[in-house]
């Protein structure tokens, strides 16, 4: 698994500016020398714990007739079908 980063302050399509570069959140696990790097680069940093979310999705193969699922392996849970018929078109859950 490796690290995830989110960047706050950014520019908005509701109008709201970024006037000062924002923040760069970082999860545990990012060597040192690439939060070096990054700060060297102007980033503001700080961490963040648990603000990442998860994802868990299935998809049916209508050619091979089987349901394929992913789940994020940071979350708890899992992806599963909810009908063993196969759906009427493409269908991609994500949760």
């Amino acid at each position: 698994m490796h690290p995830r980063m989110h960047h706050i302050g950014s520019s908005e399509p509701t109008g709201q500016q970024m006037t000062n570069g924002g923040i760069l959140l970082l999860e545990s696990g990012f060597r040192t020398e690439v939060i070096q790097k990054l700060m060297s680069m102007g980033h503001v940093i700080q961490w963040d714990l648990g603000g990442y979310g998860g994802y868990q999705a299935i998809m049916w193969d209508d050619k091979n007739k089987v349901w394929f699922g992913a789940s994020e392996s940071r979350k708890d849970g899992q992806a599963s079908d909810i009908d063993p018929l196969p759906p009427k078109g493409k269908l991609i859950l994500g949760f």
